[in-house]
């Protein structure tokens, strides 16, 4: 006999709406907070925002690169934001070690001094005295606006595709319903960075795409199955049709979060500082995306209500014949 993995009972009963003021007005007073963080206290932007130089040192040695021993030998410069990662590529010798080494931009200044290079030059040489520097690149304060302005863009252009698409699969309140869950998703991960003062920077703007597709999969999910139940349950109030739909979906829901915060927390542990901020945010994307599905996105959808004695159409015939439809 085949072993299944059960976190909760196929059938369960709860009653999602009991609590519905408190559960929505936490998610309302924890956007509203997660706003006035971004005001009040601003995000500890990298240096992808900020502007900054990156440097790319080179070193003949067959030991393992320690990104530790470069990060201690830099420290007592106080240059601020250093990210310190090193460069694998198939066509290096095997004694050939490459490592880039992004600094923020100084005060009043579009890229570290010449004379800043040889201290840090200098630092890393302590290291490895074999160390040298074959190339930096700046990135002003002008590229750096452009890409924060292209960062809110993307986001911005995923929400709205978004709300296109869960407008056509199924129906304007349930578009709503579902950008509004992406919109507290989205903030409230944003407002705990800025509580914490973890730095955000283009890698975060990733994890939050991610968290969208996320989240929308998870609301999807809800969303089909209270479309089913809509059409098998006519006579039942839809407050009760959603609690019904909820329930239904509860274990492959739990299963699937689970299973996701299982390898983000494993990462989150044992992945190392360079990826941490990026797992961080979609580990609480992860949750923040499941309690959304759960208690704002259908939430909203009873607030709007639905017209449930309208005859329900195939999307497809809004773009094409019901001769062509057929047809197919």
């Amino acid at each position: 006999m085949a072993f299944r993995l059960k976190l909760v009972p196929e059938k369960t009963t709860f009653d999602f709406f009991k609590h519905q003021y408190l559960t929505f007005g936490f998610s309302v007073f924890m956007v509203l907070a997660s706003l006035v963080l971004v005001v009040t206290m601003g995000l500890n932007l990298g240096i992808d925002f900020r502007g900054g130089t990156t440097i790319r040192t080179e070193a003949d040695q067959t030991e393992p690169v320690d990104i530790g021993a470069y990060r201690s030998a830099i420290a007592p410069l106080d240059l601020g934001d250093v990210l310190i990662t090193q460069v694998y590529d198939p066509n290096f010798r095997d004694d050939q070690k490459v490592v880039t080494i992004r600094i923020q931009a100084q005060d009043g200044q579009e890229a570290i001094s010449p004379d800043t290079q040889a201290k840090v030059l200098n630092a890393l040489q302590t290291v490895n005295k074999d160390i040298k520097i074959v190339a930096t690149e700046s990135i002003g304060p002008k590229v750096s606006g452009e890409l924060i302005w292209t960062a809110v863009w993307s986001v911005l252009a995923a929400v709205f595709a978004i709300l296109v698409y869960i407008w056509l699969r199924f129906e304007w309140q349930f578009s709503v319903g579902a950008v509004a869950a992406l919109v507290h998703d989205v903030t409230v991960t944003i407002g705990i960075f800025s509580l914490f003062q973890f730095k955000f920077d283009l890698s975060i703007i990733a994890a939050l795409l991610t968290i969208l597709g996320y989240s929308i999969n998870d609301t999807v999910v809800v969303f089909d199955r209270l479309r089913e139940n809509l059409v098998k349950y006519k006579k039942m109030p839809l407050r009760d049709v959603m609690n019904l739909s909820v329930n239904e979906t509860l274990s492959r829901t739990v299963m699937t979060s689970g299973t996701t915060l299982l390898a983000l927390i494993a990462l989150l542990v044992l992945g190392g500082d360079v990826i941490r901020n990026f797992v961080f945010a979609m580990t609480w994307g992860v949750i923040v995306g499941t309690y959304s599905s759960v208690f704002v996105a259908k939430n909203i959808v009873l607030f709007i209500g639905l017209d449930r004695n309208k005859e329900k159409k195939d999307p497809a015939e809004q773009f094409f014949d019901k001769s062509d439809v057929a047809a197919d």
